[in-house]
Formats: C-alpha cells, sequence, structure tokens
C-alpha cells in the first residue's frame, strides 16, 4: 500500500510550504482549507497531519464514489459519482477530506507533491 508519511524523529517548522503546494496543485489557489494535509500542533510542537488510508471515507459514501485502488491501495475519489454530499469528510476522523458543496469532494492521494514542497523533508511516501 502506498501511502503519505511523517518521517519518525523529524521536526516540523509549521512553514505550510506542503500545504500551499496540495492547495495550488489541486484547485489553483494557496487556500489552507482546500488542502489533504494540516499542520496542526501538539504537545507545542507542529505536526503534519496526513490520511493515513482508512477507507472510513469510502464506507461513508452512499453513492460508492470512493473506492480503493487494487494496485497501489489508495481511497480515490471518482468525481462522475461524487455529488458532493459531504458524508465522506464527516466521516473522516482526521478532517482531511475537503467537501465541497455541489462539487466533488477531494482527499489525498499519495501524489507526493507536499512531500517535494517540504524544505525540511519530514513528509515522505511509503510502500507497505
Amino acid at each position: 500500500m502506498k501511502k503519505l508519511s511523517v518521517k519518525k524523529g523529524s521536526e516540523c517548522m509549521a512553514c505550510l510550504q506542503c500545504v500551499q503546494a496540495c492547495s495550488e496543485a489541486f484547485y489553483k489557489e494557496n487556500d489552507v482549507t482546500k488542502s489533504c494535509i494540516q499542520i496542526v500542533e501538539r504537545k507545542g510542537a507542529a505536526k503534519p497531519m496526513v490520511c493515513t488510508q482508512c477507507g472510513l471515507c469510502a464506507k461513508a459514501c452512499p453513492n460508492g464514489a470512493i473506492t480503493q485502488n487494487a494496485k497501489t491501495g489508495v481511497y480515490m475519489i471518482n468525481k462522475k459519482l461524487c455529488t458532493g454530499c459531504g458524508k465522506c469528510a464527516e466521516a473522516c476522523p482526521f478532517g482531511l477530506v475537503i467537501a465541497n458543496e455541489n462539487a466533488p469532494a477531494s482527499k489525498c492521494i499519495a501524489c507526493g507533491i507536499c512531500v517535494k514542497a517540504c524544505p525540511m523533508e519530514v513528509l515522505e511516501i511509503i510502500e507497505k
């Protein structure tokens, strides 16, 4: 399974370059609310919050628009089947599915854009 991961022992400086890269790649704008990766503060330190590819979004989708890619293990949203109802966003325990009213939702597809943007090399794409 392919997924985005935070390197153990790495320190995020909360520069938001990963967040910006994701938002700009998929929405063509720098908007923190339109990024599939978020930076949160935990125990006084900045931590990237990344999709674990758990599949809860897929289970919540009433239209079957979210399916797991058999080869990579990544959950993907079929934009043609997604109605923008937001059930997937509600189901995500990390708040990383972006619900767009009257438009398809979006989520991390482990593309690696954020990995390339991180100057601290905190993120990585792993195969499990």
